[in-house]
């Protein structure tokens, strides 16, 4: 599949910003993210004709974060191949007391199925931009993902994932990593917010 996507021209580019409570921002990673084969699984179901038949399916309409995704580690987990994350959240620890809607879904992932969490992306946070990109604006807000229950080395946010909805057209959504992008460590607490802003050119 990765030579499917390529062949497509498919690529995108992540900005990590921190922005504090008295509205200073601070960038703290702009670099291009990894198209996963995913994608190319979800756009044979569109093309082929094999999977869903609404296109709102195809939507890529959630994202996920996890602790495991260390730039430097070898083997490195920044290839098509990628099917999910590393270490990804478990449900309790996007925070309870956040703005993010969680919803648990049976995930493809190596062939299969695991019950993994994502957080939703509103519809206000998707922008068209120009003919055949897309902006996905996903907010961590402040009182989000404050309490991970990990070791204590564990407790850093360096890795997302953007996931398409549920391409094959299952009765309950099955969604699909398409994107992936570690990042350095970052120590989420309640001084800030996190805005990952996703661009995906098709």
């Amino acid at each position: 599949m990765k030579n499917f996507t390529e062949e497509l021209g498919i690529n995108g580019h992540l900005t990590i910003i921190k922005k504090f409570t008295d509205g200073q921002e601070e960038v703290v990673f702009d670099d291009h993210n990894i198209i996963v084969s995913g994608m190319g699984v979800g756009l044979t179901y569109l093309f082929t004709g094999s999977g869903s038949n609404t296109v709102l399916d195809y939507q890529v309409d959630r994202f996920q974060l996890g602790v495991s995704g260390k730039p430097d580690q070898t083997p490195s987990l920044e290839l098509s191949s990628t099917y999910q994350l590393s270490g990804h959240l478990l449900e309790a620890e996007y925070g309870a007391g956040s703005n993010l809607f969680i919803a648990l879904r049976d995930q493809i992932t190596n062939n299969t199925t695991t019950e993994l969490p994502a957080a939703m992306i509103p519809a206000s946070k998707v922008t068209k931009i120009g003919d055949s990109s897309v902006r996905y604006t996903l907010v961590v807000d402040e009182d989000a993902c404050n309490s991970l229950t990990r070791n204590t080395n564990d407790m850093n946010l360096n890795e997302v994932g953007l996931l398409m909805k549920n391409p094959s057209g299952n009765t309950a959504d099955r969604p699909i990593l398409v994107a992936y992008r570690t990042f350095s460590n970052i120590r989420k607490t309640n001084d800030f917010s996190l805005i990952f802003r996703w661009t995906l050119n098709f």
